[in-house]
């Protein structure tokens, strides 16, 4: 267990009962899963590389600074929030940016940046709907009506909202006409169509049953958070979109007891929605803090069976519980199967569950060289993106205390220096083994903050992943990604034209140069954000894409001719060769 959280006591005592490590059927599915390996030597360091990232924030006219209400109260929803949504509201071509804060009801507004032609961010906030209070957590982006235009869902402690998307710059608050009420504590959210029907489901993943009325206490006295441990657990809720309602709007159905999903608590986080098994249905990750993650396998039938420790994902190679956070997927050793990345706490080690064969996964971590960072931090929003476009995916996470320090960061508002740290980044050789540049990116890593939320997104339009960054009581900064690179890219907006939407849930494939790489379409991932909804390869030297393969999310495939690298391609369902295999597609009302 991890000895940050335990440092801090409750009073009065919460209740509850405790719960044990692992049972005797689950040490059974663990040691399937995981196998036994040997501890692997980190790679050696290389030399010093130029930096992959440059601070643009002021740059581009980014002026936002999150608000996480009073200091002193040391509420829990202050340390765990907020996060971001990178998405184009007003169909431009451009990507906008949502910033939330949870400062509650009587702090400030979220906030609503369109960027223009010259690359600047403009604050569109007023008069768009958006601008509301409250105590925010994440945001999650999709077309929920099939309108072709992204709406939007955030999450809160103790509520939910959900805004329709108008067009010009206009979102209506639908939340209750919906369906969607809830009073718990909503992390991360993402939309994905779990039951192939061409509508945009939505699962939100919850915390703990938080009461703000307990104080707690540092074992030297003076006030801290609470940890999650000293309340009762909230099982993920999962909502069907049920279409168009007969007043033209959009309807949910609460199916979160008749899932499963809701037969299963955890202190939920981080949530991302692929297909983990190979069934062509998508699954749903639960990233749990300071208990086992939660895999629930989509049993076509509308119901989720919970396999996570049998699947190997549940804890880490020796069987301990972490406290999991941030949630990425990426192809790190390139043999087309997506693995598995979580971000944990500063006395812990960040965790790789590397895919092999398909539907299983096993703990990798030390083989890939991730337990030896040039600093540790506790990590929160992660990605696994190709940066230098040499044809490998790396790692990039953002780091932030939740307990206090021995000592504080200077140059911060008080209490936040005790819980501020550095960022990392990490190179792929391209067999799976991380090499930490984090030494040197210093703008990116070089100075602590209580950063949480990170998204990714190319804002400037040069075929290269750029990274948002949010920090409690911070501003949010934007990286323009500056790496040397190596190779062509490609980037691909994959479209449903029955649905008028981007094809949440395909899984994309290009050919290039003796080689294939393999990306999976959503935007809902790392923690609290929801990213760009288009998919970015890294091709190395090859110059053209010899072939692109759609999965589309029903289970039917589509060959598409090759294109030239170093562009945009929009890939259009019903355009390119159907192959034959699987699935049924449902055409739209």
């Amino acid at each position: 267990m991890n000895t940050e959280w335990q440092q801090v006591t409750v009073l009065p005592p919460a209740p509850g009962p405790g719960r044990p490590l692992l049972t005797a059927a689950a040490c059974l599915g663990f040691f399937l899963a995981t196998g036994c390996r040997p501890a692997a030597v980190p790679p050696p360091a290389g030399p010093p590389s130029p930096p992959w990232f440059a601070d643009v924030t002021s740059e581009v006219g980014l002026d936002f600074v999150h608000d996480a209400g009073p200091t002193g109260e040391f509420k829990m929803w202050q340390t765990v929030g907020s996060g971001a949504a990178v998405f184009d509201f007003d169909g431009d071509g451009r990507l906008d940016i949502y910033l939330l804060n949870n400062g509650g009801p009587k702090g400030l507004p979220n906030r609503l940046y369109r960027q223009t032609t010259d690359g600047r961010f403009v604050d569109a906030s007023a008069g768009s709907g958006l601008d509301v209070a409250g105590y925010c957590m994440g945001a999650a982006v999709g077309d929920v009506d099939n309108d072709g235009r992204p709406d939007l869902l955030v999450t809160e402690y103790g509520w939910l909202r959900l805004f329709l998307n108008r067009g010009e710059g206009k979102f209506a608050d639908v939340t209750r006409a919906a369906g969607l009420d809830s009073t718990q504590w909503g992390t991360s959210a993402a939309f994905f169509d779990y039951d192939r029907d061409g509508w945009l489901d939505l699962v939100v993943a919850n915390y703990a049953q938080y009461d703000p009325s307990w104080p707690c206490f540092h074992p030297g006295g003076h006030r801290d958070y609470c940890t999650p441990t000293h309340f009762p657990e909230a099982a993920p809720k999962l909502w069907r979109n049920c279409g168009r309602s007969a007043a033209g709007g959009v309807r949910f159905e609460d199916v979160t007891l008749r899932s499963g999903l809701g037969r299963v608590t955890c202190y939920g986080l981080g949530v991302i929605c692929a297909d983990f098994d190979g069934d062509h249905w998508p699954d749903v990750f639960v990233a749990s803090d300071q208990r086992p993650n939660r895999l629930f396998l989509n049993r076509r039938d509308g119901t989720f069976e919970e396999k996570g420790l049998l699947r190997g994902v549940a804890v880490n190679s020796q069987g301990r519980l972490q406290a999991n956070m941030g949630v990425a997927i990426g192809d790190v050793n390139g043999d087309g199967l997506f693995d598995l990345f979580v971000t944990h706490l500063t006395d812990e080690t960040n965790a790789l569950w590397v895919q092999k064969p398909r539907g299983w996964f096993r703990d990798q971590t030390t083989a890939a060289g991730l337990t030896t960072p040039t600093w540790p931090g506790t990590g929160w929003g992660t990605v696994l993106a190709d940066f230098d476009h040499d044809g490998d995916d790396d790692l990039a996470l953002v780091n932030g205390r939740v307990m206090r320090a021995k000592e504080p960061q200077p140059g911060f508002t008080d209490p936040w220096g005790w819980y501020a740290e550095r960022n990392q980044l990490f190179a792929n050789d391209g067999a799976g083994r991380f090499r930490d540049v984090s030494p040197d990116n210093a703008t990116f890593c070089g100075t602590p903050g209580v950063c949480r939320g990170l998204a990714y997104g190319d804002f400037d339009g040069d075929g290269a992943l750029d990274l948002l960054v949010t920090a409690v009581a911070g501003p949010a900064k934007l990286y323009r990604n500056t790496a040397p690179k190596q190779g062509h890219w490609l980037r691909l907006r994959v479209l449903e034209p029955a649905w008028k939407r981007d094809a949440n849930g395909a899984e994309v494939t290009v050919r290039a140069g003796g080689r294939s790489w393999t990306r999976w379409l959503n935007p809902g991932s790392s923690y609290l954000c929801s990213n760009e909804p288009w998919l970015h390869f890294g091709l190395g030297q090859a110059a053209r894409a010899d072939g692109i393969r759609v999965r589309w999310p029903d289970g039917t495939t589509e060959e598409f001719p090759g294109q030239d690298a170093d562009q945009v391609v929009v890939v259009r369902r019903g355009e390119g060769t159907r192959s034959g295999e699987g699935g049924t597609h449902r055409a739209a009302p």
